[in-house]
C-alpha cells in the first residue's frame, strides 16, 4: 500500500515511545508507577456524573447532535468566560464545542494554512500542536523557550523572512511541559505582534484553573478584548477531571470559529448530548471542586519537590500545573530518552523525556503528578537508588 507523505513527521510520539518502554518494564516484572501521562487520577464531581446519568435514560439524547442542539452548552461556556474574565462572548458565533482542546489545535491549521505556510510554535511544546501543522502541509518555526527568559518566547528574535511566510502563532500558558505562566503584559505584546504581522493567535488554555494559592493567570482574550486575531481552546479535562469524556470548546474571533466549524463539520458530529449536560453542570455548578483539584496537585507538587530535594535533585517549585519540569543530572543532560528508558526499565518509574516536546526540551524530564503523595514518595525513593 502507498501512504501519504504527511504521515512521515507523525511517526515519532513521546507518549507512544514511553508506552513501549513501560511494556518492556512490565515484561521484566517491574511494578509501574506511571508519571509519564498527564491524565488526572481524580474523580469527576458527583453532580456532573448525576447530570450525565439522568440523560442516559432519556431517548431524546440518543441521536446525532448538530450545532443547534449544543446551545445550552455554548451559553454556559460564554457565561463562564464572562464571569471569570470579564469578557463578553456571543454563544452563537464565538463558541464552538470540541472533543477536547486537542481537537481544536489539531484541526485549526487546516482552516488557516496553505502548504508551505509557517506556524510559529513553542519549543518545547505539546506534540499535537505540531501534528496539526504537519497534517495541513505547513512548516514549523520553533520559538525557543529558555529558562533564562522565564520559558517565554522572545518574539523579536523571529527572523523577518520567517514572518513573511507565517500565518499563525500557538501559545499555551500555563505551559505544558515547563509549568511556566505568562503575565498579561506578555499576552498584550503577543497580540500586538500578531496584529502587526497579520498572524492568527492561537492560545491552548487547558490549565487555566490549575494554579496554586493566590496565583491567577489571564485568558488571551483579556489582551484581545475585540477578539481581533485570537482564538482560545479550553477543555473540561483538567479543571473538572473529565478527560475521558472528551469535551472542550473554542472561544474567540467569530471568523476563526466559523472556519473551524467548517472543518469540524466534515470530520465528526458533536459528542453525546448527555456529556454536554454534564459539562453544563460543571460550568454552572459549585466551583469549589475546581479549587480542591488545584489544591490536591499543590500538595502533590510540594511532596515531590521536597522528596527530590532530599536526594540532591533540586528543582524549582512551580506556581501551577500538575507536572514537574526537572533539569536532568549532568550524566543524563544530553539524552533524556535514555534516562527515561533506563529509569522505567530498572525502577518501574515512567516519565516523559524532554526531547519529546521539542529540541529545547532536551536535558529535562517531565513528571506528571497523577498519584497520591505516598506513591510519589515511593517513586522518588526508587529514583534515588537509580541515580
Amino acid at each position: 500500500m502507498q501512504f501519504s507523505k504527511r504521515l512521515q513527521p507523525l511517526k515519532s510520539n513521546v507518549f507512544a515511545d514511553m508506552d513501549r518502554a513501560k511494556g518492556r518494564a512490565r515484561e521484566l516484572g517491574r511494578e509501574i508507577i506511571d508519571l509519564s501521562l498527564g491524565s488526572s487520577d481524580l474523580p469527576t464531581a458527583p453532580h456532573v456524573i448525576a447530570a450525565i446519568q439522568s440523560a442516559l435514560v432519556d431517548p431524546s439524547t440518543h441521536g446525532y447532535l448538530l450545532f443547534n442542539g449544543t446551545r445550552l452548552f455554548r451559553e454556559a461556556a460564554a457565561n463562564w468566560y464572562t464571569n471569570k474574565y470579564g469578557i463578553e462572548v456571543d454563544p452563537e458565533t464565538e463558541v464552538l464545542p470540541l472533543i477536547g482542546s486537542q481537537e481544536g489545535t489539531a484541526h485549526l491549521p487546516l482552516a488557516i494554512l496553505e502548504p508551505g505556510d509557517v506556524a510559529l510554535l513553542m519549543d518545547p511544546g505539546y506534540p499535537s500542536h505540531a501534528g496539526g501543522v504537519y497534517l495541513a502541509g505547513g512548516e514549523i518555526y520553533p520559538m525557543p523557550l529558555l529558562a533564562e527568559n522565564g520559558f517565554l518566547p522572545v518574539l523579536g528574535d523571529i527572523p523577518a523572512p520567517t514572518l513573511a511566510k507565517a500565518r499563525m502563532m500557538v501559545l499555551s500558558y500555563p505551559h505544558n511541559p515547563t509549568t511556566a505562566i505568562a503575565p498579561l503584559a506578555f499576552f498584550q505584546e503577543a497580540v500586538a505582534f500578531c496584529q502587526q504581522h497579520n498572524l492568527v493567535l492561537v492560545h491552548d488554555f487547558p490549565y487555566g484553573d490549575m494554579v496554586f494559592g493566590d496565583v491567577r493567570v489571564p485568558s488571551i482574550l483579556q489582551a484581545d478584548r475585540e477578539k481581533s486575531v485570537s482564538i482560545e481552546f479550553f477543555t473540561m479535562s483538567k479543571s473538572y477531571n473529565m478527560g475521558g469524556f472528551r469535551i472542550g470548546y473554542a472561544i474567540g474571533n467569530r471568523q476563526l470559529i466559523q472556519a473551524l466549524r467548517q472543518v469540524k463539520a466534515v470530520v465528526d458530529f458533536n459528542q453525546y448530548l448527555g456529556i454536554l449536560h454534564g459539562a453544563v453542570a460543571a460550568l454552572t455548578g459549585d466551583q469549589s471542586y475546581v479549587r480542591q483539584t488545584a489544591d490536591t496537585f499543590k500538595q502533590r507538587c510540594d511532596t515531590f519537590v521536597t522528596a527530590l530535594d532530599e536526594i540532591g535533585w533540586h528543582v524549582p517549585t512551580p506556581a501551577a500545573m500538575m507536572y514537574i519540569w526537572a533539569k536532568l543530572p549532568p550524566q543524563w543532560a544530553q539524552d533524556s530518552i535514555a534516562f527515561c528508558t533506563e529509569l522505567v526499565c530498572q525502577t518501574g518509574v515512567a516519565a516523559s523525556p524532554g526531547i519529546g516536546f521539542g529540541k529545547c526540551g532536551e536535558g529535562y524530564v517531565r513528571f506528571a503528578l497523577v498519584h497520591e503523595p505516598a506513591k510519589l514518595q515511593l517513586a522518588v525513593d526508587r529514583m534515588a537508588k537509580f541515580l
